[in-house]
């Protein structure tokens, strides 16, 4: 089980200034979902944002992160 707060503040720590949202919606701690906007996602594919968020929380939470619905973009992209 993993404490969203803790993705957040990983993921907040690797990508500095980036908006950052992650949610329990099953209330379970293991099926979570992240939303994360960064600038340094400028001009980078999908697979390549994804990798940054996820070296991020590779280590920290090896083999407690069950699975993370992932959603990047760039600032200028948030609806």
């Amino acid at each position: 089980m993993v404490d969203p707060q803790e993705i957040h503040r990983l993921i907040a720590a690797a990508l500095p200034g980036a908006h950052v949202e992650v949610l329990d919606p099953m209330k379970d701690g293991e099926h979570l979902q992240a939303v994360v906007a960064s600038e340094k996602f400028v001009g980078l594919p999908l697979v390549r944002q994804h990798k940054l968020v996820m070296d991020a929380l590779r280590e920290p939470l090896k083999d407690r992160l069950h699975a993370l619905q992932l959603k990047t973009m760039t600032p200028d992209q948030i609806t």
